[in-house]
């Protein structure tokens, strides 16, 4: 007996047990039995503009026109979408047994399923898992939403729905049909456009717009209907309802913005993120207006051949795209590659770095703004540039070198700087498509031998602009996080970590753009000037070699707009400049813009007064007869002190130069005089009149202090290549020399043979062979210069 009871109760225990294991096994099923994200479909690609408004979509990958889920359910949809499918949806746990019941006495009168009696938590479930309908699909759906109320709210599954109901066709969502159905976005439409698609998803291999309207259209009034009898909507809201049309055929999507959404698309896919959509910082009407510009120009610009342009706007403080229009958009001609994104594309600069190396230098000390640079025939370890218009200023103020572009003082000017550090600058900067070392771009990185975007060169503007309006407002310190790419969404805040020092100090900066603003605006000769409503702008051009890009980037305190025009496959054009092309872009698009007159406010805290050569730009020294105080970036107190004035002497009547060897130390008038070495004075005398050379020496003097001659070209040591004519020969090399004294003869013999003479202009064209030569040049006066250098072979 005592056995039977004991095994009673063991019994009783161990059935307790597995029940209880039965019924945590259902409720773990029960928890689990739905993932936690229901949905994995791609969906498309969408950018909206900083307003909300629609900027352009892309197909997902699937093919389907399927937006990303969006939590907002307008109103109207909530109220057609319960009246048509769930009227007790508010109420029900995600199973309604009455319009169930209703459901199945339906089917069986009609011997088929005429009604499933699914509410829209059974159909989320359907949407999500995409099974065949069976009765045991039916309970599982039953199941599984009964779960989903209990984490969700009725918001929340609503929203589920309306971002994943099929709309026809291969359009999915509420989102995606409002838009190919009607052009606007679902909050935006009517009673009667909203009722049309709440009927779409319940049959939407049947309910087609364009195909069997009749069957839409009684669909739809019959939901008026029910609007109307619910109270939902008044008589004359559901008459006016069903006067408007249903739509015939799905409408194009927006396409403001192409080049942006495919770099939307192309940043998420690096990210392995299949889908979404982003509010931009990008103004519709802004956007529009730069993309009409830029359409009104390629119409120009295509009578040379030249068939792409593009163009961007950044705010300055926060480094936002207010206009993004990376190409023409011509899709129906392959010949334009319309389709290409000429901002993120890497394409020769030109002369756009120019103002970061001028900045460079002014914040190294190594220049001030006005110092002169030379501009002459130069050749460094074998490289040979030229100016733009192939002539030479002999010396010329650094700011006014900047302001016409001019390669050689450019090139001086980075000798000077070193190439690899104005590389490293560039890349502390943001330029990352600097991806080779330094020796491999050498001297050329300033006149566009590297490759750079307009993405990051009017971002590299942008910051130098940042820094220098922020400088008041950081009382004098500077934030590294002031220099950052720019961003076309919202602008994330970054860390404010003040240093007393920055990459670019704020009075380089300063200076910079006051040399940019300079440059004579495209046909306004400078009259800008003189109305007070055109905005103060200071702004750079460039032009690669070949005639392959033309560049115009400009600042303002506010904005920054750079133009890139060209052709995407490389091909150069005769008249693809700069100034020519992009630049008359540039300024239609700052038409465009709020126009304000103010300027950028001067750094004070980081300026001095200085005492500065009024003829060389530099410190002035003891010799400087003309100084001019000015203020200076401080800086500019480690710059270089005047080495062109010199303390000659002249005999009484100042037109000849003496020694000690022939006039008396109290019969000599000592002065200072601005003296140019001959290889610079030989150009700059031809264009600054106001100079005035060193007097001669008097003949019964017996020799002169300095090198009457200099050697232009070709410099001492220098290997030079002189390639072969059409015939096969070997071309001629022109030589240059300058003598201080007007009129004197040069002889000039090569190799010890004598070959001509010249007279002041002193140039001869030489036909070397191969091999190394001696360039021998003798003057009048007895005084001889020779030069040796190498003639390479055509192998070399």
């Amino acid at each position: 007996m005592l056995k039977l009871t004991r095994l009673k109760t063991i019994f009783k225990s161990t059935k307790a047990k597995v029940a209880g294991i039965i019924l945590l096994a259902l409720l773990l099923l029960f928890w689990f039995c739905i993932p936690r994200r229901l949905f994995h479909s791609p969906t498309s690609f969408v950018i909206d503009d900083d307003q909300g408004q629609l900027l352009g979509a892309a197909i997902a990958s699937d093919g389907q026109w399927r937006f990303p889920y969006n939590p907002k359910v307008p109103d109207k949809f909530k109220a057609c979408i319960i009246a048509f499918e769930d009227k007790r949806f508010e109420h029900h746990i995600g199973f309604d047994p009455i319009a169930f019941s209703r459901a199945i006495k339906q089917n069986i009168r009609a011997r088929h399923v005429v009604s499933g009696g699914s509410t829209l938590t059974m159909q989320v479930i359907r949407l999500s898992t995409r099974k065949n309908r069976t009765i045991w699909q039916k309970f599982t759906e039953i199941f599984k939403a009964m779960r989903l109320e209990l984490t969700h709210s009725k918001s929340e599954i609503l929203a589920l729905y309306s971002s994943n109901a099929p709309f026809g066709s291969n359009v999915v969502g509420l989102d995606a049909a409002a838009w190919r159905y009607f052009g606007r976005s679902p909050d935006k439409l009517s009673w009667g456009e909203t009722a049309a698609l709440a009927v779409l998803p319940n049959s939407p291999s049947l309910v087609h717009p364009g195909k069997n309207r009749r069957i839409l259209l009684r669909k739809r009034n019959l939901l008026i209907d029910r609007l109307q009898q619910q109270h939902i909507i008044d008589a004359t809201t559901a008459a006016l309802a069903k006067l408007e049309p249903v739509p015939e055929k799905p409408v194009t999507l927006p396409s403001l913005a192409p080049h942006l959404l495919q770099r939307f698309k192309m940043d998420n896919l690096a990210k392995h993120i299949n889908g979404g959509r982003i509010k931009t910082s990008v103004k519709s009407v802004l956007q529009q207006n730069v993309t009409d510009i830029i359409e009104r120009h390629h119409q120009l610009l295509k009578a040379n051949d030249i068939r792409n342009a593009a163009a961007i706007v950044l705010d300055v403080e926060t480094g936002q795209t207010l206009a993004y229009v990376g190409n023409v958009t011509h899709p129906e001609n392959r010949d334009i590659e319309s389709d290409v994104d000429v901002i993120a594309a890497p394409r020769s600069p030109g002369s756009t770095l120019k103002p970061l190396l001028y900045a460079a230098m002014l914040h190294d000390g190594l220049i001030l703004p006005n110092s002169l640079i030379p501009d002459i025939p130069t050749q460094i370890a074998g490289y040979h540039p030229q100016n733009f218009d192939l002539g030479y200023d002999g010396a010329v103020p650094a700011s006014k070198a900047l302001a016409r572009s001019l390669n050689i003082p450019a090139v001086k000017m980075l000798s000077q700087y070193k190439y690899d550090r104005f590389h490293s600058l560039l890349r502390n900067i943001g330029m990352t498509t600097l991806n080779q070392p330094a020796d491999h771009y050498g001297l050329s990185l300033i006149l566009g031998g590297s490759e750079n975007t307009l993405w990051e060169l009017s971002g590299a503007y942008a910051d130098m602009a940042r820094v220098l309006n922020h400088y008041h407002q950081y009382k004098g310190q500077y934030n590294a996080a002031d220099y950052h790419n720019p961003v076309y969404t919202a602008a994330e805040p970054r860390k404010t970590e003040l240093e007393k020092g920055g990459l670019l100090d704020a009075g380089s900066i300063y200076y910079t753009f006051q040399a940019m603003e300079e440059v004579m605006r495209p046909g306004d000769e400078l009259l800008w000037q003189q109305f007070s409503s055109t905005q103060r702008i200071a702004w750079k051009t460039g032009t690669s070699f070949g005639f392959r890009d033309g560049w115009a980037i400009g600042v303002t305190p506010r904005y920054v707009v750079g133009v890139w025009v060209g052709n995407t496959n490389g091909e150069g054009r005769l008249g693809l400049i700069g100034v020519n092309t992009a630049a008359p872009i540039l300024f239609d698009i700052f038409r465009q813009l709020p126009v304000a007159r103010d300027w950028f406010t001067m750094p004070s805290g980081e300026m001095t007064l200085m005492s500065v050569c009024h003829e060389s730009g530099y410190r002035a020294g003891e010799n400087c007869d003309h100084p001019d105080t000015l203020f200076m970036p401080k800086s500019g107190l480690k710059a270089p002190v005047c080495h062109f004035h010199q303390l000659v002497h002249l005999d009484a009547s100042r037109k000849w130069q003496v020694t000690s060897a022939c006039e008396t130390p109290a019969n000599m008038v000592h002065t200072a005089w601005f003296v140019l070495p001959p290889s610079m004075e030989y150009y700059y005398k031809s264009r600054n009149y106001q100079y005035k050379p060193l007097p001669p020496f008097r003949p019964d003097c017996a020799a002169t202090l300095q090198r009457p001659m200099e050697q232009i070209y070709p410099k001492d040591g220098s290997k030079v290549y002189v390639p072969l004519e059409a015939d096969g020969t070997r071309g001629r090399m022109i030589c240059n020399a300058a003598h201080r004294q007007t009129g004197m003869k040069i002889f000039w013999y090569l190799d010890d043979q004598y070959i001509g003479q010249t007279r002041d202009y002193h140039q001869m064209a030489l036909n070397p062979t191969a091999g190394k030569h001696t360039l021998t040049l003798v003057d009048a006066n007895g005084n001889r210069l020779q030069t040796r250098f190498e003639v390479l072979d055509k192998g070399k």
